[in-house]
């Protein structure tokens, strides 16, 4: 049932036309993907700008877009690679660098090691419990080993921090007061290939969130990230009392990640820009919530089992803006009150259809998976 809370409209027509693709296609693609495997190998494959597609584009065959060739080249079979360093709004962003890497096992070695903004990359080995948070200093990149280390029971801080790179961790369980990760002025941030998740058999504030982004951050890179089994997934601008803070920061870009059981806040976006591209939604109340003037752009992504997808008019004292484009709804119903003027990313980068996107993502999203 939807929300007594919705109004605005329903656009059924975001969902994307799949079209077939001929031999003399499959045959140019497969060439294609060859080439780029072998770029792949040799570093050499370049970032193919996605700007100013609109819907009519995303409906077009694949064969006639050069970027859905390259992205399916690129992120599917034996040819894939992770990215090397984040595209979007955290872009730039080279966390420790190539420090000499120390490895940790326990807390107190773990909260040493952040600790100050000289260039460091710490690795974290095994899970390690924690209530709170640990406060993570700039220039510094944190990387689970292998496919089951992180964190439980707490999580991370970045306030104040710049250039700080969080990558194959595994954060569960944050108790409230503690979010799994929150960057509160905090500027050059990429959260790569992580798994946040914890549990639905509690009250919905039991836990906090999984990742929040408040205080004036910016120039922030969400990706390949899995979000699981949670009531309140990321929020962007924790106050609608915040705007002489927030205005003209808050932005972040949000790519391949899953969603798969979280209730609301797909993400939640206050005054800031965001761009919410080729990820997977699935299992939620309400998905993208735009407000208190957010311009929010939300391209290629899919929804299943959603009530509702984008949300522009919920909750706040002023709506947000919303514009959506070759998205799979899933049947999923949109409340847009305002349309934005967001439609130009200030960065290159490729968008993949929204065929392939629930392939693409449930395979690589997540820890383990860099």
């Amino acid at each position: 049932m939807r929300s007594t809370h919705d109004h605005g409209t329903t656009d059924d027509g975001d969902v994307m036309d799949v079209t077939r693709v001929t031999a003399r296609d499959r045959r140019r693609l497969t060439a294609v993907a060859a080439g780029v495997t072998a770029a792949l190998a040799l570093g050499g494959l370049s970032t193919v700008s996605a700007q100013g597609a609109d819907s009519a584009d995303s409906a077009r065959s694949d064969s006639a877009r050069p970027d859905s060739a390259y992205i399916t080249a690129a992120r599917s079979g034996a040819g894939t690679t992770a990215e090397t360093a984040p595209i979007g709004f955290g872009a730039g962003t080279t966390g420790g660098g190539n420090a000499t890497a120390t490895t940790v096992t326990s807390l107190d070695a773990f909260k040493s090691a952040v600790t100050g903004d000289q260039a460091k990359v710490v690795r974290v080995s095994g899970l390690i419990s924690l209530t709170g948070q640990v406060d993570i200093g700039s220039n510094t990149t944190v990387l689970g080993v292998g496919s089951g280390s992180g964190l439980t029971g707490g999580g991370l801080r970045l306030k104040q921090a710049t250039n700080v790179i969080v990558r194959n961790l595994n954060i569960s369980k944050p108790r409230k007061p503690s979010d799994g990760i929150t960057v509160q002025k905090s500027t050059k941030v990429w959260i790569d290939h992580n798994t946040f998740s914890a549990d639905r058999d509690h009250d919905k504030d039991y836990y906090d969130g999984l990742l929040d982004i408040n205080h004036g951050s910016d120039n922030i890179t969400v990706s390949w990230n899995k979000f699981a089994d949670h009531f309140k997934g990321s929020l962007v601008g924790h106050s609608d009392n915040n705007a002489s803070e927030d205005t003209g920061h808050l932005k972040v870009t949000y790519h391949h990640n899953w969603f798969t059981n979280v209730y609301s806040r797909i993400p939640s976006l206050r005054f800031g820009t965001g761009h919410f591209y080729d990820n997977y939604v699935q299992g939620a109340e309400t998905g993208v919530h735009s407000r208190m003037g957010a311009q929010t752009l939300v391209e290629n992504n899919v929804f299943r089992d959603t009530e509702v997808a984008v949300t522009t008019s919920r909750d706040s004292d002023i709506d947000g803006y919303a514009v959506l484009r070759g998205n799979d709804l899933g049947g999923a119903a949109t409340e847009i009150s305002r349309t934005g003027s967001f439609t130009t990313p200030p960065y290159a980068y490729t968008a993949e259809p929204a065929s392939s996107v629930v392939a693409t993502v449930t395979a690589q999203a997540g820890a383990g998976k860099l």
